[in-house]
């Protein structure tokens, strides 16, 4: 097999917006990075610049996104920005940061593909560590009827099944490997959010930050015009309705499954904080944050 080297970017790129559950603005700068670097958040708003690596044992929090932390220095909302790279073959980068949460930019990974796959990547004077395991590990959460399992392969393979039980989404399914071009097939498609959802999470201080341009929003269940009048002016868009397939009318689908794509693109970047590329048959039902971040971290314990 011919060898893979390590891989970084070409130049800084900066990306500027508000962060989904903060609301707070936040200007990102994504850097090269010498090999080996692995991906390091650096908070620039903190004094001495503190770094948290892109690992496992770093993650503090995984309500609704994940968190990593390290002394008093804080990222949230991490996964988007760890799945670009990862799908884009980037081993190596600094990320630098003004505030405490990744802006959420337009809900996926689009922005970050659109501006760095262009300028190609630096190849690197060092082979690419891959992940491989020795035997299998399985994460399950049976109160969820979660699983992820990752298994020793020659090759790479994600394979993701999402059910919420819902009538608008029914049952979805997504795949990753070599077949699919990340960049086109996966990292476009966008975070998604039930209608009946929004009200409890406004209430609990999180989607501070979310609307129309960077969420699907589903209405699972009937509503009233009242209702769809409130939303029209949560989202400040007049005339807003629901279409009978359950979406809002100001609403493409990038693909008829991008929710699962999205669940896909969600898992590529939280199990990058194993710590490099996963050489390895991923299979995942019904998976979240916590299931993913856990199994990333039991994939860390056993290499």
């Amino acid at each position: 097999m011919q060898m893979q080297f390590q891989h970084t970017l070409r130049k800084n790129y900066s990306f500027e917006g508000k962060g989904l559950h903060t609301g707070k603005v936040a200007t990102m700068v994504v850097m090269p990075a010498p090999a080996d670097t692995g991906l390091v958040f650096r908070r620039v708003d903190l004094e001495g610049c503190p770094e948290v690596e892109a690992l496992a044992e770093n993650v503090s929090n995984t309500a609704r996104s994940t968190t990593i932390s390290k002394g008093e220095a804080s990222v949230s909302t991490i996964e988007h920005i760890l799945s670009a790279l990862t799908g884009l073959g980037v081993d190596n980068a600094y990320i630098e940061i003004d505030n405490v949460e990744v802006p959420i930019l337009d809900g996926s990974a689009k922005p970050y593909i659109d501006a760095m796959w262009a300028d190609g990547f630096e190849q690197q004077d060092a082979p690419r560590r891959y992940i491989e395991l020795k035997e299998a590990v399985e994460i399950r959460d049976d109160q969820k009827g979660s699983l992820v399992r990752i298994e020793p392969a020659d090759e790479f393979s994600y394979n993701i099944m999402v059910d919420f039980n819902s009538r608008v989404l029914g049952v979805q399914n997504a795949v990753w490997d070599s077949s699919v071009e990340y960049a086109k097939e996966i990292g476009v498609c966008r975070t998604f959010v039930f209608f009946h959802e929004i009200e409890f999470l406004f209430k609990n201080g999180l989607v501070k930050g979310g609307d129309v341009d960077n969420a699907i929003v589903i209405v699972e269940h009937p509503v009233t015009p009242e209702q769809v009048q409130n939303m029209s002016n949560l989202f400040n868009i007049p005339a807003l309705e629901v279409r009978e397939d359950g979406y809002l009318s100001n609403l493409v689908l990038r693909y008829p499954n991008e929710c699962a794509r999205h669940k896909l693109l969600d898992l590529i970047g939280d199990l990058r904080l194993a710590g490099g590329f996963l050489k390895a048959k991923i299979t995942a039902e019904r998976s979240g944050h916590s299931i993913n971040t856990t199994a990333a971290k039991k994939i860390r314990e056993n290499i």
